[in-house]
């Protein structure tokens, strides 16, 4: 019996990365991102370090949830604290651990992402996970930092469905790989301009003229707006968009996390996290009244770790990109947004859930004709 569940396990795991691998990504159909080339799996996980994990949940009719972890790096992060910021671009939102990155320019924690009423299970996940690390036997203080957007339209969200335990084996399963996308782990049951979203990443790595540097994006998309897709007013081509009967409504919430190798503190992460929210413009989103649109953004540059364990009245030394030199990282964080966003709409597929709803997937090939024939 132990070897048949090895085996479907095997089959269950390899038929899921088959999926991803063979699954078209718009750039690979022709959907044109700006200037910037991507990295080599084009996913923040090209942030060297940088690992994902997912969690989805899918049972009967009505629960259409999960979880998202992302680790800035592989060891101890608490212990080896990495610069951050988070920048809020409508906070009509539940971002748990905000003030203290905010305030120390610090990450301390996985970034959990779930739905908004299964933001607490995220922080007690994350922090039992921190104090069960070797090394944080005497901790006493963890600031977990959880992201949320609603997925109770399929979602049976009052339910409470997700768990400590299982926030703590996605953050357990993370790694440094292809990050599938679409309905998976906090994309489950996400709605994104009317069609279904889902999660979504990108990456961006610049010339060595420019540093060299690598930009990784991750979104988990749930909003609203006129969506527009490589220059073409899909919203309005396909009559999806807000107000078009001035009864539909654009809110939602965008989780956006921001990673990159570049050796930025936490005010030009906070530059950088400012500029995602152009990359969600640039699909049509308008952050609307009630949406909560937030970007973290953290560097995993090993000279800027802070360590837990330092001396006090210890100095830290460190070099750091001049402002000057904050343009091309601009550019790629507005890239790889708005590459991540249409990634999420791509890879999702139409989903039933609570009370027989349904959410279509975005018409692809109608959406490529409108494309190819600019």
């Amino acid at each position: 019996m132990k070897n048949l569940s090895l085996f479907c396990f095997l089959i269950l795991f390899l038929s899921g990365f088959q999926t991803v691998q063979g699954q078209s990504r718009p750039r690979e159909l022709g959907v044109p991102f700006g200037v910037l080339a991507p990295g080599k799996l084009n996913a923040i996980t090209d942030v060297a370090g940088v690992k994902v994990g997912h969690f989805t949940k899918i049972e009967g009719d009505s629960i259409r949830t999960g979880v998202t972890a992302i680790l800035a790096h592989g060891g101890n992060i608490f212990q080896e604290k990495v610069p951050a910021a988070i920048y809020v671009g409508n906070g009509f939102g539940k971002l748990a651990g905000i003030t203290q990155v905010q305030e120390l320019g610090l990450l301390e924690s996985p970034i959990i992402l779930t739905n908004t009423l299964s933001v607490a299970a995220g922080i007690e996940g994350a922090v039992r996970y921190t104090l069960n690390q070797s090394g944080n036997e005497s901790v006493q203080s963890v600031n977990a930092v959880v992201g949320e957007t609603n997925d109770g339209f399929l979602n049976d969200i009052r339910g409470m469905h997700i768990s400590p335990e299982e926030v703590i084996a996605t953050i357990q399963a993370a790694k440094e790989d292809l990050v599938q996308e679409g309905n998976i782990g906090a994309g489950t049951g996400t709605i994104c301009f009317g069609w279904k979203g889902g999660i979504g990443t990108a990456s961006r790595k610049l010339p060595e003229s420019l540093g060299g540097y690598t930009v990784g994006v991750l979104v988990q998309s749930n909003f609203g707006g006129n969506l527009q897709i490589g220059g073409v007013p899909v919203g309005e081509k396909l009559e999806k968009y807000p107000f078009r009967n001035a009864i539909e409504k654009a809110d939602g919430s965008c989780m956006i996390v921001v990673a990159t190798d570049a050796p930025v503190l936490s005010r030009n992460l906070e530059r950088m996290a400012k500029r995602a929210m152009m990359g969600l413009a640039k699909t049509g989103g308008i952050a609307s009244n009630g949406s909560g649109d937030y970007v973290i953004s953290f560097s995993t540059a090993e000279s800027l770790r802070s360590a837990y364990s330092a001396k006090s009245g210890e100095l830290e030394q460190a070099e750091i990109l001049r402002n000057d030199d904050m343009s091309a990282l601009f550019m790629a964080v507005i890239e790889a947004t708005e590459e991540a966003i249409i990634n999420s709409l791509f890879a999702a597929e139409t989903m039933e859930g609570k009370q027989g709803r349904t959410v279509e997937a975005l018409p692809k090939e109608q959406v490529l004709e409108w494309i190819n024939k600019q």
